[in-house]
This record gives structure tokens, sequence and C-alpha cells, in this order.
């Protein structure tokens, strides 16, 4: 183990704006880390702010001993951190098979890999990505992210809006990838999911960390105060 990825004192801004305040979050390697949130609360300008894509950020955040505050984007990921972005954002005028190749790394995850994990993907890799359904480019983003052959994987709200068969498909497949030894910071809504799956749960509320813990420790009691769930 050791640590991959720590943030401490983090402050965003949207234009004038401040959005984070005081987010402090840890994950070491190997490890799966929850950040759960109300909606508006700052979980997906926390993701932002690690990937370099807000306006303005303050604080540290260090990314395997190296400081990744004011890194461009490219850098940052070029570093190893693999996005799935909310509202899948897939190439869409380029064929299954560009939009996985299109920034691969050489490493574990080949494109035998990402077909093996996805069969769907290999029976269309030569549709454009905008012919797939919206649970087939959720998989195809997924997969192009895994083919730039991550330290850490970010996934943000990875089975919104798809149907219960593939929401199920998809869990199915980062159960798979926590026994890769992958690191991943995932947000979503599915509490249930979530407290089979992650080893550590970050909870936010108005730009803040509020609560940090297992989730053994993540009562009912705490759920309802901060996620109204």
């Amino acid at each position: 183990m050791g640590k991959l990825l720590e943030i401490k004192s983090l402050k965003s801004w949207f234009g004038e704006s401040q959005a984070l305040f005081d987010i402090n979050l840890q994950i070491e390697k190997g490890e799966i880390v929850a950040l759960l949130g109300r909606n508006g609360m700052g979980k997906s300008t926390t993701i932002n702010s690690i990937c370099g894509m807000v306006h303005k950020y303050e604080g540290n955040i260090n990314f395997n001993n190296v400081s990744i505050i004011g890194m461009p984007s490219y850098r940052i990921a070029q570093l190893g951190i693999g996005l799935v972005p909310e509202g899948r954002r897939a190439f869409s005028n380029l064929t299954v098979l560009e939009n996985l190749v299109a920034t691969a790394v050489d490493g574990e995850w080949s494109l035998s890999e990402i077909y093996n994990l996805f069969p769907r993907l290999e029976e269309r890799k030569f549709q454009l990505a905008s012919s797939l359904s919206g649970g087939e480019q959720q998989m195809l983003v997924i997969g192009r992210a895994l083919m730039t052959n991550p330290k850490l994987l970010i996934l943000d709200e990875a089975t919104e809006g798809l149907s219960p068969t593939v929401r199920l498909e998809i869990w199915k497949v980062i159960e798979f990838l926590k026994t890769k030894n992958i690191s991943i910071l995932i947000v979503d809504k599915s509490l249930k999911q979530l407290l089979d799956l992650a080893d550590k749960f970050y909870i936010v509320e108005k730009g803040k960390t509020v609560w940090e813990g297992f989730s053994q420790n993540l009562t009912s009691k705490i759920a309802q105060k901060y996620l109204g769930v």
C-alpha cells in the first residue's frame, strides 16, 4: 500500500463563485474510495479539481508524490489518472475502436482485455460511438479510460441513467476491477452497492469534507443526515 492521492484543504472556484471550501481526501494504492454527498455539494467539482478542469483552485493535491495543482489536464492524465466523466462523453464521430485506441497507453489493459470485459464493444468495434445505446456508450468510456492504463480510475456517476440490467453489468465490472488492484475513486448514488464494494467513504456537504470512515461506520443515521437516503 502507500498513498496514491492526497487532497488537503482544497478550495475551488467557478468564475467568481467559490464551490469548494475545505476538501480533504486520501486514497491508498489498490483502494476503492467512494465520494458521497447530495447533488450540488461539490463531488464533481472535487473530481474536476483533481483533473485540472477548474477555473481557479488552491490547497494541496498530491498524486503519486507529485503536486498536480496548476498542472494542465493532459499532463495529469499522463501521470496516470483515468476519468470516466459524468454524462458519458464518448467521441461520437469516431468508431468504437478509434475511441479505444485514441488515448491508449501500453500496459496491462489492451484491446483484447477490454473486449473480454465488454464483449459488446468488440461486436460493435466498427460502429460510430453515436450509434451506440447509452449503456454501450458507458462501457466504451470505461474501456477508453482503462486503455490509458491508469494508476487511478475515477468514475463520476458511471451508472446514472442506465437500465437496471446495464447498471448491474457495470457494477460487476467494478467488482472485477477491484480484484485487479486498481485504485478507484467513485461517485455514485447507489449506496447499497458501494457499501459492499468501497474500502473507505468520504461525504461532502457545501464544499467541505464532513465525514470519513469505513462502511461499518457509515450508519443509517449518518446516511440520513448527509445523504437523505
